[in-house]
């Protein structure tokens, strides 16, 4: 199964104020006038929050925020930190390190491997999970506090779509749009993962 291009939203409260990879939005925010307010930054696919260093410049933010290891924290202890590498502890059985030991590259190599493989190979329920969890996040951290939000969180369960358009109808409309594509992105990963991938 192949992966979706990274995407990124920036709001700004209820304003999107930047869209696109994460080199798109970050350099937006870079050069924004006032650009001292806090704006929050999701990944579209994992509804994660994205953290920029305030104290880093650009480059090495986008560095940073890319790495293999997928998370945003700063690179320290054992490794290999200026290739984003982190030293962490995997238990296996006798076996399975034998089989990674007669890999080409060794175990390291060997795992790195098997582990993109897999996220390039993600299944459709994995896949569906992670869209519905970029809706639930975005709902909670930017919509939370907009009028009927309990009843959109319903409908968003419910897969009502109807209900859910009419409870978002008062929102400002880039909210309301944003949580409409990725309503149906989540729908149809749904649908996907229903019927197999």
């Amino acid at each position: 199964m192949s992966e979706r291009p990274p995407s990124f939203s920036a709001f700004l409260g209820h304003d999107l104020v930047a869209r696109g990879d994460l080199r798109t939005v970050l350099t937006a925010l870079a050069h924004r006038p006032g650009g001292e307010a806090p704006v929050l930054i999701l990944d579209d696919l994992t509804g994660d929050r994205i953290e920029p260093d305030p104290r880093h410049d650009l480059e090495t933010n986008i560095a940073r925020l890319t790495s293999s290891a997928g998370d945003a924290a700063p690179r320290t202890g054992r490794g290999r930190p200026r290739l984003g590498v982190t030293a962490r502890e995997v238990t296996l059985l006798p076996r399975h390190w034998d089989w990674l030991a007669a890999q080409p590259g060794g175990a390291s190599a060997a795992l790195r491997r098997l582990v993109d493989a897999a996220r390039r190979e993600g299944s459709a329920e994995d896949v569906a999970r992670r869209s519905h969890r970029a809706l639930d996040r975005f709902l909670y951290l930017v919509a939370g506090d907009l009028p009927l939000f309990e009843d959109a969180y319903r409908a968003f369960y419910a897969d009502d779509a109807a209900g859910f358009r009419q409870a978002m109808e008062a929102w400002p409309s880039s909210v309301r749009d944003h949580a409409l594509a990725l309503f149906e992105t989540a729908r149809t990963d749904r649908a996907k993962a229903a019927l197999g991938g």
